[in-house]
């Protein structure tokens, strides 16, 4: 079965290309579960609700998870509750890079 840790890891490698920040960092990842042994669920929002690049990230939210040992089937949600707020939610290396102080 795979951790959080080892499912949040394989995420950083997806990064929005609007803000060049990863999608961990970001605080864009907002749940993982792991319902069974070979599956993971992600549940993650976007910086906005009109993200144009919404499927692509979550494609690559799919494919970056299934790397990790003994997944063998990753299902992801957009969610838009609660919204993304960058104050609140990033890592403070993301806040530095975006100028939130």
């Amino acid at each position: 079965m795979a951790s959080e840790q080892e499912v949040l890891e394989a995420l950083k490698t997806v990064f929005d290309p609007e803000i060049g920040i990863n999608i961990v960092d970001l605080g864009l990842v907002y749940a993982i579960e792991t319902p069974t042994d070979d599956s993971v669920k992600v549940e993650f929002t976007l910086t906005s609700p009109a993200c144009p690049v919404g499927p692509m990230i979550k494609a690559q939210i799919e494919q970056a998870a299934s790397t990790v040992e003994g997944v063998d089937h990753v299902e992801s949600e957009i969610v838009f509750s609660p919204p993304w707020d960058p104050r609140e939610m990033c890592s403070d290396e993301a806040k530095f890079d975006l100028g939130i102080f």
